[in-house]
This record gives C-alpha cells, sequence and structure tokens, in this order.
C-alpha cells in the first residue's frame, strides 16, 4: 500500500530531525502535494535539471536531496532559469521535492560522520556539539593507526568519487596523522575551533585562499593541522547510500534509488 508524502515527511522528520537545522537553512519539503502516494524516492546532493529528468525517467514519486533547491531568496521561477526548469520538470512529472540539508549533517549517521567512518576516524564525536553530545556540526576523532598526511590524502582518493579538482592539501607530504577534524560540504567557518586546531589535520571543502593562507601561516608559527581540501559534492555524495539504507529499512515497501550523476560544478583541470 503506497505512503502519502505526508507519511515519508514524518520519517524523515525522525531520521533528520529540522530542529537540528540551522537557522538559514531551507530544507524540508520544497514542492508536491502532501496527500499525493508516494512509491519510490530517488536521493541526490544537488536538484540541477539532468537529476530531475533522471528521478522522473527512473519513475520516482519524491526527489530527496541534500542541499535545497530554494537557500535563497527567488524573484522568478521562469524556466529559463535552472531553479525554475528544475521546479518545472518535476512538478510536470508528478515528482515532489524534499530538502535534508544541515538537519542531516548534524545526526550521528550524517555527512560528516560518514565520511570520518569511511575513514577510520575512531570515536568520533562533532566539532561543534548540538543538541547533544552525539550530534552536531562536523566529527574529530583519531585513526586506529597513525598515517602520514600523503597516504591520508591517497585514501581519501580512493574513498571519494572522481572529480575534476581532486583533493589539495597544505602540509609535508610525510607529516604524521593521527587526530582528524572533519567537517562534509563548506566548513572554513569552523577554522577556529579548539576541535580544529588541536587536530593534526582539517579535511573540508570550499577553502578559501584568505582563510587558508592565513591558516596555514598560523600553523607555522605556533602550531596547528594540515590542511585537506575535498570536492563539496564528493564528500556530500557518500551520505546518500546510508541515507537510503536507512530510508529503506523505515519504509521497506518503497522503491529507494540512488543517482550517480556528478553535479560537481568542474569539468576538468590542468595540472601545471
Amino acid at each position: 500500500m503506497p505512503h502519502s508524502l505526508a507519511e515519508i515527511l514524518s520519517v524523515t522528520e525522525r531520521l533528520w530531525p529540522m530542529s537540528g537545522a540551522e537557522g538559514w537553512d531551507a530544507a524540508g519539503l520544497l514542492s508536491g502535494d502532501p496527500a499525493r502516494p508516494v512509491t519510490s524516492i530517488h536521493l541526490a546532493v544537488d536538484a540541477v535539471p539532468d537529476v530531475a529528468d533522471e528521478a522522473i525517467d527512473a519513475g520516482a514519486d519524491l526527489l530527496l536531496v541534500h542541499h535545497p533547491l530554494l537557500l535563497r531568496g527567488v524573484t522568478s521561477i521562469a524556466e529559463n532559469r535552472f531553479t525554475g526548469a528544475v521546479l518545472a520538470r518535476l512538478i510536470r512529472g508528478g515528482c515532489a521535492l524534499v530538502s535534508a540539508h544541515t538537519n542531516a549533517d548534524v545526526v550521528e549517521t550524517g555527512t560528516s560522520a560518514v565520511l570520518a567512518e569511511r575513514l577510520g576516524v575512531h570515536a568520533a564525536l562533532p566539532i561543534v556539539e548540538g543538541t547533544s553530545a552525539s550530534r552536531g556540526i562536523g566529527r574529530v576523532g583519531r585513526l586506529a593507526e597513525p598515517t602520514t598526511l600523503g597516504r591520508l590524502a591517497r585514501q581519501l582518493g580512493e574513498i571519494l568519487p572522481a572529480t575534476a579538482t581532486g583533493i589539495r592539501v597544505s602540509g609535508d607530504y610525510g607529516r604524521p596523522i593521527e587526530r582528524v577534524a572533519l567537517c562534509g560540504g563548506a566548513g572554513d567557518s569552523l577554522l577556529a575551533e579548539p576541535a580544529v586546531l588541536s587536530a593534526d589535520v582539517y579535511i573540508t571543502s570550499d577553502l578559501r585562499f584568505h582563510p587558508a593562507s592565513a591558516f596555514r601561516e598560523d600553523a607555522k608559527l605556533v602550531g596547528g593541522p594540515a590542511l585537506i581540501d575535498i570536492s563539496h559534492w564528493a564528500s556530500e555524495w557518500l551520505w546518500l547510500a546510508t541515507a537510503a539504507d536507512e530510508l529503506r529499512t523505515a519504509l521497506p515497501d518503497i522503491t529507494v534509488t540512488v543517482s550517480d550523476l556528478r553535479t560537481d560544478p568542474w569539468d576538468f583541470a590542468v595540472v601545471q
């Protein structure tokens, strides 16, 4: 018997409570009729036209994404802009749109927790605690066995899906690494956190020039972690498989699929 979209939303609220979302976030139901039946859910990081087409072609009644399509205010949903094109395609295709964003970052099986688990980071706790000691932004913990910065970067290359930007590293290749701090997605807002500063390396995405440069130079003077910058999309794509498994457990009669489309915005890089 099909579940209504409203029933699916009660499950997503249990898995990723909206109380954990940041105040600036726009997660939750973005489009769709709560009374409409749902038999198939498609998961992706981003709601872009290719992903919308993929969800509709797969027969999905719901596209569940990580990044909210309407995070910032819009004044038009004309179809010559990608936001309008996505919404129009999904609505015509009878596919609802839901986002689990920062509310999915902070839970025990969220984006950063999945990345930490895949790297073998043990006893990982939030960098910034949220509603409980086990929930919050980012993760910090220790590797079961020490490694080097270079080997850790190569391990990330094996774990993460390939992207044009690859993995950028600030620090000596042979630097010993045991304590790891990380944040899936953009995490330069956490650079000054004590849990980051006390780590051997901080792994995150979208590190900008000036914050990264200042952090590197301060670390040379007074000590501090190395930096590893990874693709924003790739760091959060890992979470989709975990989210899909949780949905399948909670909704065993619903078909749940995961997108393999690369929605990282960069296509190639020239290495000098």
